[in-house]
């Protein structure tokens, strides 16, 4: 089982870059964690349905036939135990799981039709770095939760 994490644009932010390198690292050593990120699309002159539509392609790519859980403020909150509880599932399936964070405009309808689960990060639009963040820390949280560690309190 692989967990992959493909993203759209790198971190920009050379704090929130630290922060999260620091937390995919974390959460490395407990899921085999596979990290992609994918070009943003130049969005100048370029309508909305066509940079999603290339950035959802440059996604698909990257995700392969895992179960697919897109990140989307409309999708389903889980607690952090409840996370847990997925990713271990997914573990003892032997199923690879991707986990896609889209750009600017957000993901491409192709990727949330496809996706067997969508996961609200939170209730509101996050800035796509800021979305990484939350679930590369969420990852390593549930990591400590399988293994009975006491980073979760």
């Amino acid at each position: 089982m692989q967990v992959i994490l493909a993203a759209v644009g790198k971190p920009r932010n050379a704090a929130l870059a630290a922060a999260i390198a620091f937390y995919e690292m974390r959460a490395g050593r407990y899921w085999p964690l596979v990290v992609h990120e994918v070009r943003e699309e130049p969005a100048r002159s370029a309508p909305p349905d066509l940079v999603l539509a290339r950035e959802g392609e440059r996604l698909a790519a990257k995700v392969g036939a895992a179960d697919l859980v897109v990140c989307d403020e409309r999708g389903d909150a889980m607690t952090s135990e409840a996370f847990a509880r997925y990713l271990q599932a997914a573990r003892e399936r032997a199923r690879d799981v991707a986990f896609v964070i889209g750009g600017a405009y957000g993901l491409a309808p192709v990727l949330r039709d496809r996706a067997s689960k969508r996961l609200a990060l939170a209730s509101w639009t996050l800035p796509h770095e800021m979305a990484r963040l939350v679930l590369s820390e969420q990852l390593y949280r549930a990591g400590t939760i399988v293994r009975g560690e006491p980073y979760h309190k």
